[in-house]
């Protein structure tokens, strides 16, 4: 590696302003919807609410789901259920850098049919990152923060997975959701240690907790045709380079469940009303008219802006030399990179587009995966 091809850089928040790597599809004008949805959230005469959204809009259903969050009475317990077009979320105190490919997500999925792009979302509650299409489910349980508990909710789903014929899924000690599967029938002539089954993750767990109000949200894998797509999605080419204070997500290998979306849905409702009681009216369908609500719109306008995906990055450190604090070896540099890159080190210094716009610190962050 050349000399002149060293450096070492810290950023602090905020990292704001910065160009993003692909453009946001979803900024859509809402019209105004009726008022029952917000006055039924809120109402102490519903303590048991069902919320299904009809909208694949990863951004409007996190924002949807916080509102439900704020907005319901303290006493209740709502569960909402969901699923987006492809994206990628990561969770609250994460690097979008050191956890996604960025010039992945910006290709998007391809196919013989179509091209589409993955959204980066940048959720409100901790965790992982986590790949959504539509053969993934998502499922909210919100309750009084008295009563939470990481693996209550975890369990009302498997139960739903045993009565929809899937075997073998039970929660681990990560609160996750996951799936034994045991090898075909061996011969008696078999080693013990190859009859050991394999265990693939279908389900992670996320959690917002307030003073009153407690958030679990999860995945669940169904039948998303996208299995073999989404570790180079996860795969930051610039994780060498990085040093985060934030929260990295632990990799596990995932399987579908092979249950249709309807019929996941249907047994996770039943198995809600199993345990708290049949709901008044049965489940409430929410769609695009959700982003007319005031609150609803300004949380949308919050998770697609630049300062939340970006600007909300933990402090880290990205440096191209092995150092005390992170003795890692360290590859050669990107061949686009400028020769005359010298070493230097920032620490403690705000970064945002006034001093990095032309930096060739900000070309490798956002075009390291070329």
């Amino acid at each position: 590696m050349s000399p002149h091809r060293h450096a070492s850089i810290t950023f602090t928040k905020p990292l704001t302003r910065l160009k993003p790597p692909f453009p946001c599809p979803f900024l859509t004008p809402f019209s105004v919807p009726s008022r029952p949805f917000t006055s039924h959230t809120s109402s102490p005469l519903n303590p048991l609410q069902i919320y299904h959204s009809t909208t694949t809009n990863p951004y409007l259903n996190l924002s949807i789901e916080h509102h439900l969050l704020t907005k319901s009475h303290p006493d209740s317990t709502l569960l909402f259920l969901y699923r987006n077009t492809p994206s990628v979320v990561i969770g609250r105190n994460q690097n979008p850098w050191l956890e996604t490919n960025l010039s992945a997500l910006r290709s998007g999925l391809s196919s013989e049919d179509e091209e589409e792009e993955v959204a980066l979302v940048r959720r409100r509650s901790g965790g992982g990152a986590v790949f959504h299409d539509l053969g993934n489910a998502n499922w909210t349980v919100i309750c009084p923060s008295a009563v939470f508990d990481r693996d209550r909710h975890a369990e009302m789903v498997v139960r739903a997975l045993r009565r929809l014929g899937v075997e073998g899924v039970r929660v681990n000690e990560r609160h996750d959701i996951v799936q034994d599967i045991l090898p075909p029938s061996s011969s008696s002539s078999s080693s013990s240690s190859s009859s050991k089954g394999k265990t693939f993750k279908v389900s992670g767990s996320a959690y917002k907790l307030t003073r009153l109000r407690s958030l679990h949200h999860g995945t669940c894998l169904l039948d998303s045709p996208n299995l073999g797509r989404i570790s180079p999605l996860l795969r930051s080419p610039a994780e060498a380079y990085i040093k985060s204070k934030g929260v990295e997500s632990v990799r596990s290998p995932v399987r579908n469940v092979g249950v249709g979306y309807e019929e996941f849905v249907d047994c996770v409702v039943e198995e809600f009303e199993g345990m708290y009681g049949e709901v008044q009216g049965g489940s409430l369908g929410l769609g695009e008219e959700s982003g007319g609500i005031e609150a609803v719109r300004k949380g949308l306008e919050e998770l697609q802006s630049l300062e939340w995906i970006y600007g909300q990055t933990p402090q880290f450190t990205f440096s191209t030399l092995p150092s005390e604090a992170d003795p890692r070896p360290r590859p050669e540099l990107p061949g686009y990179l400028p020769e005359n890159v010298s070493p230097r080190r920032i620490v403690g210094k705000t970064c945002n587009s006034a001093n990095m716009a032309s930096s060739w610190r900000c070309h490798l962050l956002s075009g390291m995966a070329r």
